[in-house]
């Protein structure tokens, strides 16, 4: 199998690369050969790969940015997505593309499905929503695969944050009443080829949820950080509103994966077993 991969240097793109299986090539786009913020550059790329699918693990994903310029976040979350889409029915080639749990409001404790309402609560949800909206009118045959709290050991993300300052640091406050459930980024990957594999075979994609298990909150997920790196950094549980931010964060992020377990054979990671790779991995790269 030939894969397009949007994305190069995010952490599911790195994780894309680091993990192809046996008898799977994938070619990488970065910034330099197809800048989401040109939507007609990503189609005319769809429309010269030599791929069996196409893939779009990049976006713009400064959550708090995104409030103050929502138009641009808006180009590369949604108007370049439609464009590979479009490109990809074109090619009658299967489009796989990530989204997130910010396009729900975040209210109530039971876990989102993916035909539950949708109703983002700040710019960077709204600008994900417009681009799941655009690749289903695109008529491609596209797998939405929505995700949250997306960690690894590459790029900016809350473990290494909190590995930072935890070793800096006797104490740190974290928000405890927003509960998900973290998903590293090698676990997005391996199910992207699983999705893949059985959309060349023709199998339909569709709107899938796919996190991490169990759901913690923020705060006790720093405490299993703290616990797995041997760092004494006390946690200290903390409100949403005691850490006021530019965009709305939601308290539920909770994702029912069972669709698409049903549909892929693929099950939520632990993500416990997720943070003791990264951790290690992390060691390793200092």
């Amino acid at each position: 199998m030939r894969l397009l991969v949007f994305g190069q240097t995010g952490q599911v793109a790195r994780e894309l690369a680091r993990r192809l299986p046996a008898g799977v090539t994938a070619e990488f786009l970065g910034r330099d050969r197809a800048d989401l913020a040109d939507p007609a550059a990503c189609a005319a790329a769809v429309a010269v790969a030599q791929a069996d699918a196409v893939i779009n693990a990049a976006a713009w994903t400064a959550v708090d940015r995104a409030e103050s310029e929502e138009a641009a976040a808006h180009i590369v979350n949604a108007e370049a997505p439609a464009a590979m889409a479009r490109a990809c029915a074109a090619r009658g080639m299967p489009f796989l593309h990530l989204s997130t749990d910010y396009v729900f409001d975040g209210a109530g404790t039971a876990p989102f499905r993916p035909d539950d309402a949708t109703a983002p609560q700040n710019a960077y949800g709204r600008t994900k929503r417009a681009g799941e909206i655009a690749i289903i009118d695109s008529g491609a045959q596209a797998l939405i695969l929505r995700t949250s709290w997306v960690v690894s050991a590459h790029g900016a993300n809350f473990v290494k944050t909190m590995l930072r300052l935890g070793a800096q640091r006797d104490s740190l406050n974290v928000v405890a009443d927003q509960i998900g459930g973290p998903t590293p980024a090698a676990a997005i990957a391996d199910a992207l080829f699983v999705a893949a594999q059985a959309m060349v075979q023709g199998l339909a994609g569709g709107i899938h949820h796919f996190s991490g298990a169990p759901d913690t909150s923020w705060a006790d997920f720093a405490r299993t950080i703290m616990a797995g790196a041997g760092l004494a950094c006390a946690i200290n549980d903390i409100t949403t509103a005691d850490y006021p931010t530019p965009a709305k964060r939601p308290h539920n992020s909770r994702l029912d994966c069972s669709g698409f377990t049903g549909a892929f054979g693929v099950v939520r990671p632990d993500w416990r077993d997720g943070l003791a790779e990264i951790i290690y991995d992390l060691k390793g790269l200092s």
